[in-house]
């Protein structure tokens, strides 16, 4: 099963998400995620043997705790794109607050994963919840007036788990569902 490891926004946040997807929609080659699947995903794990899951489970478990995290708002709005400007793959929503919070699960679930025999991540973390997929450069010149011009405010939102995701791709796109729940400390 392909699993990751993320910080679901609320599914209140769907129609403001898709309200950004849509200034976004008169550039081609765009590719919108479903805004009622919005997350921020702290470690992508790939395909992992239903066998590996309890052990993964409990590597969660202690990697949360390990990070210290207590429950915390976060704050969504603005965009970005990587890998950058001149190459787009993916239009994001950024974290204006609560990324240190992000960044320190991340970093937690990172050094837990890794010693259970998961990939280490090859590029830096950035705090994000992916909203658009970018299939050709079409449509680049309006990403990028949108990604310097534009700053929409999402929302706040308390974060009070973290969640191990299961993918499933199909026709209409990739499906979530959520195998495990970890509660921040309190």
């Amino acid at each position: 099963m392909r699993l990751f490891v993320s910080i679901d926004l609320p599914e209140a946040f769907a129609e403001r998400i898709a309200a950004v997807q849509e200034e976004l929609s008169d550039a081609g080659g765009i590719r919108p995620t479903d805004p009622t699947q919005t997350h921020v995903t702290l470690k992508f794990l790939g395909e992992v043997s239903e066998d590996r899951v309890p052990e993964l489970e409990t590597g969660l478990e202690t990697a949360v705790a390990d990070a210290g995290v207590s429950p915390f708002e976060a704050e969504y709005g603005g965009l970005g794109v990587f890998p950058s400007l001149e190459y787009i793959s993916v239009v994001w929503l950024g974290v204006r607050d609560g990324a240190a919070e992000m960044t320190r699960l991340h970093e937690a679930i990172e050094r837990e994963t890794v010693e259970l025999g998961f990939d280490p991540e090859d590029h830096d973390f950035t705090p994000h919840a992916t909203i658009a997929r970018m299939d050709h450069a079409g449509g680049k010149e309006l990403v990028r007036t949108l990604v310097r011009e534009c700053d929409p405010p999402v929302g706040r939102t308390p974060v009070e788990e973290v969640t191990l995701m299961r993918s499933e791709l199909g026709p209409d796109g990739p499906v979530y569902s959520t195998v495990g729940s970890y509660p921040l400390d309190t």
